[in-house]
């Protein structure tokens, strides 16, 4: 199951959205310029991934920001990008551009933490913008709960695209990291469960004082949870590229 757009034009440009996108791309393929010099990747990974040990032990908390900037492979970025490119405008445009690149890079620590805590001691890295993107999921469903989502579903040979609210792809999506971190060990390295829990509980609590500022519950009763402004309708096998206009 895989969104590939939502139905929830933003009114601005999403400059800091951009700047996220282009400054990932650019350190993974510098990442990927090191691959051929497997002492050379090592040491970039040694100095810039989150180590819990090296947090709490070594006090190597520069990796609580320049983790989240770092990927371990084309379709972790990819991913990532992907998530990032739907949502992001969205909490930009109701946030401004300051407030956005404060709330993103303060939901992936918060997401960091949510990886240190449960094992302090790890010496397994973890790399990612995916904690900080759970953030902006997080966000956004507070925001927009019933804003539609387009998903591409694929079942063997079965491929097809669903509109769906965002509550329901926002909400499967964190009922799955609480259970895989539920049954995932940390120290069995793999997917970051709990970052990404704590990323998108931290995106949650972050975009309260928008929404109550907003109205809150009269937030969604003027909305019905959907964006404050007419959605895009277009045929769901095409991609727009067209945004709202003023």
């Amino acid at each position: 199951m895989f969104p590939i757009r939502d139905h929830n034009p933003s009114e601005r440009t999403p400059f800091v959205t951009y700047a996220i996108l282009i400054a990932n791309i650019l350190v993974f393929l510098y990442q990927w310029s090191l691959a051929s010099d497997e002492q050379a990747s090592a040491a970039f990974l040694y100095h810039w991934a989150l180590f819990p040990a090296a947090v709490t032990e070594g006090g190597e908390v520069h990796a609580l920001l320049s983790h989240m900037f770092l990927h371990a492979g084309f379709m972790h970025l990819a991913g990532n990008m992907l998530f990032l490119w739907i949502f992001g405008d969205n909490l930009e445009d109701q946030m401004g551009h300051a407030g956005f690149l404060i709330f993103y890079l303060a939901c992936g620590i918060a997401a960091a933490f949510g990886q240190i805590l449960p094992d302090p001691g790890s010496t397994i890295p973890m790399v990612g913008a995916s904690g900080a993107i759970a953030g902006v999921m997080g966000g956004y469903l507070l925001l927009f709960p019933r804003a539609r989502v387009d998903i591409l579903i694929i079942f063997i040979i079965f491929f097809r695209v669903f509109s769906i609210p965002a509550f329901v792809m926002l909400g499967l999506w964190f009922a799955f990291q609480i259970m895989g971190g539920l049954g995932h060990s940390t120290e069995a390295g793999g997917v970051a469960y709990w970052a990404h829990a704590a990323g998108f509980a931290a995106g949650l609590a972050l975009t309260l004082p928008l929404w109550a500022r907003r109205g809150a519950g009269g937030w969604w009763r003027a909305t019905h949870g959907r964006p404050p402004h007419a959605e895009l309708q277009y045929n769901p096998a095409n991609i727009p590229t067209v945004r709202r206009r003023k």
